[in-house]
């Protein structure tokens, strides 16, 4: 099952040349997942060839501009497209209203659904779940309301070994059984274990997103063992300070954080505009967790 994330912008509060605002698309399944929606998401969309209309579900993490000043145009734009099916919205509960006043003042009526689950940011929660995954959010220390996602697949029904069914004539009728992991008493008298005839789907795979916080250890057990984590990495570390009083993490810190929680892999974004090149960011992160990489955008990340 496909389940990998492409990155549509990677830059913190400002955009930059070839750096957008945070947003993200995740594909699970071929179903697609927004998650944060800054500036310029629709440009980035179109970019890199994916169809907005595809989006059922958008997770804002919170109401900083750079992470969600796209949103009320990406919407807008689905309605003018003639989009009908609902599309869902995760997010803090004053982006009600602030979607509500931008439609208010331009006498725009949204021809399809918009369904919105309130977020907290005190609690870790279970947001979402259907066929595919599982949406965990959990809290972030920054300087205003703030959560992290986590994207977990379910378990997949077990595999089928097709070649020993059909050498061993099994009706096709009993496949699902056998996926589901039950063990059969055929009417000619055969006992047909399940364990014979079917694999172990694949683990689980997790992806835990971390959008703008400081290093705060109160968070590390809800993105414990992800195969892929991305985290903001705005700053080098020698400028720590900074980042303390902005609510930010270094990409030293990011590194410390894949370690800490047993990442597989450790995706780092957010960039402060004052970095042209990004390359001293990537060091930095990999001195101390070398499954690294830089959030570039356009890039699509397997988890």
């Amino acid at each position: 099952m496909k389940f990998e994330v492409t990155i549509l912008g990677s830059s913190s509060a400002t955009p930059v040349y070839n750096r957008n605002p945070t947003s993200q698309l995740l594909n699970c399944n071929e179903k697609f997942y927004l998650i944060d929606c800054g500036e310029g998401t629709q440009q980035q969309l179109i970019k890199y060839g994916f169809k907005a209309s595809k989006i059922d579900y958008v997770f804002i993490s919170h109401l900083h501009g750079d992470h969600y000043f796209g949103l009320i145009g990406l919407l807008s734009s689905l309605h003018l497209n003639g989009r009908v099916k609902p599309i869902k919205i995760f997010g803090p509960e004053p982006l009600q209203e602030i979607l509500a006043l931008q439609f208010k003042y331009s006498e725009t009526i949204i021809r399809y659904p918009i369904e919105f689950v309130v977020t907290q940011a005190n609690e870790s929660a279970q947001i979402f779940e259907n066929a595919d995954l599982v949406v965990e959010s959990f809290v972030l220390n920054h300087r205003i309301p703030c959560t992290g996602f986590k994207f977990t697949q379910k378990k997949r029904l077990r595999k089928l070994i097709v070649e020993k069914l059909e050498e061993d004539q099994i009706d096709i009728e009993y496949y699902p059984l056998l996926k589901r992991g039950v063990d059969l008493d055929l009417p000619d008298g055969r006992v047909i274990l399940n364990k014979d005839y079917t694999m172990d789907s694949d683990t689980p795979r997790k992806y835990g997103y971390c959008s703008d916080t400081l290093f705060d250890e109160r968070y590390f057990s809800c993105i414990s063992d992800c195969d892929l984590l991305y985290h903001e990495a705005t700053f080098l570390h020698e400028m720590l300070d900074r980042a303390n009083v902005t609510h930010h993490t270094t990409a030293l810190q990011a590194g410390e954080i894949a370690n800490i929680t047993r990442a597989a892999k450790l995706l780092i974004g957010h960039f402060s505009s004052r970095y042209k090149t990004l390359q001293p960011l990537l060091d930095e992160a990999k001195s101390v967790f070398e499954n690294t990489e830089l959030a570039i955008e356009g890039n699509t990340y397997t988890i």
